[in-house]
């Protein structure tokens, strides 16, 4: 039996009838602008799932106009939404020169480390110590399967509340998880084992 495969672009192509191309790493800066400005939220656009439920044709032309004529501004206020972020991400990218850069990866590889790395170890003792148990920091190896390290004989992922947001990291945990964060004087954290 054959198999065939659509990506998201042939299926939008074949339901729509459009697919517009963008330059390179345009999508990108339009989608991080577009998180900060928030600009296809349902507030904005209206929520998605609810008014295709009310929607009685079949067609994308049917869809489009039925769409456009239920929320009649929708379309370009997210729009300016998202580009009033862009035109502050083109201004945010003229500043940036290589000794931000080495700052910025500074900052990341060495800080934020140490930090993160400080932030597991107390996590795992205060549950360890919460929980009767024993605590240790995970291996190199057990690391690489993101497990961060062990409240007993179990597995511990320790994320930032922010991790959830991320869809882009694409990293599969592995044990229970702990989640942190930061806060003026300290962390805060939550599990559920």
């Amino acid at each position: 039996m054959p198999k065939f495969q659509l990506n998201n672009a042939e299926l939008a192509a074949a339901v729509s009838g459009r697919s517009p191309e963008f330059p390179k790493y345009t999508t990108q800066i339009m989608n991080l602008a577009n998180q900060n400005a928030q600009g296809t939220r349902p507030k904005v656009v209206g929520q998605m799932t609810e008014l295709f439920r009310e929607f009685a044709g079949k067609s994308f032309r049917e869809w489009d106009v039925w769409y456009r004529g239920k929320k009649p501004e929708a379309l370009d206020d997210a729009t300016d939404k998202v580009y009033a972020m862009v035109e502050k991400l083109q201004s945010a990218i003229q500043q940036i020169d290589k000794a931000m850069v080495r700052e910025w990866v500074e900052d990341l590889v060495v800080v934020k480390t140490f930090v993160g790395l400080c932030f597991e170890e107390a996590i795992l003792s205060k549950i360890a110590e919460y929980k009767g148990a024993t605590y240790r920091l995970s291996t190199p190896a057990e690391e690489s399967q993101g497990i961060d390290g062990f409240i007993g004989d179990t597995a511990i992922s320790i994320k930032p509340s922010t991790y959830s947001t991320k869809d882009m990291l694409g990293e599969e945990l592995q044990g229970k998880l702990v989640i942190y964060e930061k806060k003026k004087n300290g962390i805060t954290f939550s599990f559920d084992f």
